[in-house]
Formats: C-alpha cells, sequence, structure tokens
C-alpha cells in the first residue's frame, strides 16, 4: 500500500502537508536516492531523507494532541526568527513523538486563538479550503462603518488574490451624528478562508482602518477568556474529538490530559501569568546579554 509522500512527512510530525509540500519542491525530500517530486507515492520500504538526514519512520502510533495558545500582539507564528524576535514556539511544552504545528497562522499584530497538534492530517484538514472550517475574529475598525459597507463585505469584495467576504458580522453601523472620537468601532466576523491578512484587507478595501483584531474562535473551539495571553492549556479528549469530527476524522480514544488539568482555576492561572513574565524576563537577559548590555534590574 502506498501513500502520498507529504502525508507520510505530515503524518510523522514534521509539519502541516501544506508545508511538506513546499519542502518536497524546494528538493529538500528524497525517496530511495531521488530527489522527490510533487505526486510521489511511497510505501513503508521507502528510503526518505529531508535535507540529507535519512528520517526514521516512526511505528508508534502517537495520541493525537492540541494545544490551545492565546497568542499576544507582537509574536511571530515561526519556529526561529534570525533577528531574535519572540515567536509562538517559544514557550510550547516538549512533546516525544513529532513536532507541534500550527494551526493557520497569524499575522505579528494579530492577537488571539492559535491552535497547535501532533497530527499532521488533522492540521492539514483543518486548514484546507475544501473542509471551510470557520474563523470567528473580534475585530476593532476606525472609520465610519455604514449599513451599505456591512452589505457590500458579506456579498463580496474583489481583493488581488481573488473575492472575498465574511459570512457574518455582528456590530452596530456608525451613527450619522457619531462624532470623530467615537468612531471606533467593534465587530465580530466569521469567513471560511485563512488567506494572508484577509480580514484586515476586507476592511481596509471599503477605506476602514482596523486597530485592533483578534481571532476568537477556529471550528467549534473558543478561547477560553481567562487564559492570559502568551499561555497554553492541553485540549480534553472531548474538545479534541470536537474538532477531528468536524473534519470527518475519527475519534481519538486516548488522552494525556485528566480533568483537574483542563480546569483553569486561581491556582493554575497565577502559575501561568508567573511562567509568561520569567520567559519574558529571560528573553530580555538573552537579548541583552547578546547586545552587549548589562539588563536591567527590576
Amino acid at each position: 500500500m502506498t501513500e502520498k509522500l507529504q502525508k507520510v512527512l505530515a503524518n510523522q510530525g514534521l509539519g502541516s502537508r501544506r508545508e511538506m509540500e513546499r519542502w518536497i519542491e524546494e528538493g529538500r525530500v528524497s525517496v530511495n536516492g531521488s530527489v522527490a517530486t510533487l505526486g510521489d507515492r511511497v510505501d513503508h520500504t521507502a528510503q526518505i531523507r529531508v535535507d540529507g538526514h535519512l528520517l526514521s519512520r516512526q511505528t508508534e502510533q502517537p495520541i493525537c494532541r492540541v494545544l490551545m495558545y492565546n497568542k499576544p500582539e507582537g509574536e511571530l507564528c515561526s519556529r526561529h526568527d534570525p533577528e531574535g524576535r519572540d515567536t509562538v514556539f517559544d514557550r510550547l511544552p516538549a512533546i516525544r513523538l513529532g513536532r507541534w504545528i500550527t494551526v493557520g497562522r497569524l499575522d505579528m499584530n494579530t492577537s488571539g486563538l492559535l491552535l497547535f497538534t501532533n497530527d499532521g492530517e488533522l492540521a492539514n484538514r483543518l486548514m484546507h479550503p475544501k473542509c471551510e472550517v470557520e474563523r470567528e475574529y473580534a475585530v476593532r475598525v476606525f472609520g465610519e462603518v455604514s449599513t451599505k459597507t456591512l452589505n457590500t463585505l458579506q456579498k463580496g469584495v474583489e481583493l488581488d488574490d481573488g473575492e472575498a467576504k465574511f459570512l457574518t458580522i455582528s456590530g452596530t453601523p456608525t451613527s450619522q451624528h457619531a462624532e470623530e472620537e467615537s468612531m471606533n468601532r467593534w465587530f465580530n466576523v466569521t469567513l471560511k478562508e485563512g488567506r494572508n491578512r484577509e480580514v484586515r484587507r476586507l476592511w481596509e478595501s471599503q477605506g476602514v482602518q482596523v486597530s485592533r483584531l483578534i481571532r476568537v474562535k477556529y471550528g467549534p473551539i473558543e478561547l477560553q477568556k481567562r487564559l492570559p495571553q502568551g499561555a497554553w492549556v492541553e485540549l480534553g479528549l472531548e474538545d479534541v474529538n470536537a474538532l477531528r469530527n468536524h473534519v470527518q476524522l475519527p475519534d481519538e480514544t486516548q488522552t494525556m490530559v485528566n480533568v483537574r488539568q483542563g480546569k483553569l482555576d486561581h491556582a493554575r492561572l497565577s502559575r501561568m501569568r508567573r511562567s509568561v513574565k520569567k520567559h519574558k524576563v529571560r528573553k530580555q537577559q538573552g537579548l541583552n546579554k547578546r547586545a552587549g548590555r548589562p539588563a536591567k534590574r527590576k
């Protein structure tokens, strides 16, 4: 039995299927000594190398795990940054099998819900356009927002990379008598795509500036309001299977999370906040050391 090469790589926890497709196109993957091409299929006997290193095929089937992360503004959705800036991977827990894969991305100035999983197939389906998984954002905009503007945004707008629209918009249009200082308004919007800066570009197409953007929901999973920015919590079996069922994957039967771990009580929230604060201090000390400056004492 053969499988698509990118699926095999994703299932080994190297990244999402889309990311693996890019690796193949870049010539980073070989099969049995020959550079792989997109569309190649492999069986369990194939010798696969990534960047020249032989891939050790895992025979143990890892438990499907999902993390909910409350991304702050200013963090990059990259594993490493040559400039030393904060990334969303900096504080994630170690994982024995595979690695954490981001489910979609958020730009540097967007905060809120970011999911991670060790299951490449789950990540691929949650991001694939054909699965039409809804994302919901809370967005604060500055500028006049008329009923006509809202109707246009739901009807469809032609952007550089094709037509885009919001499925739903909740919020109140600008009053005709609104003063300039009250032109900031909050809306909640949903869409079924994850194109680059799509929410911002849709509003900007109508001459409206986005001043805050927060993702609050991805598919059936809502951001826990008490989760501090920069902190993560692992989802329990019920939520993991809600995600899997949403994209027609079979239920996971095992979990590494007990009932107590899923509760954000006062003591756990305090530990999370202290951990986030310590990480920021260590990060700043490291940056100061590399720059040859003494760290400021607080």
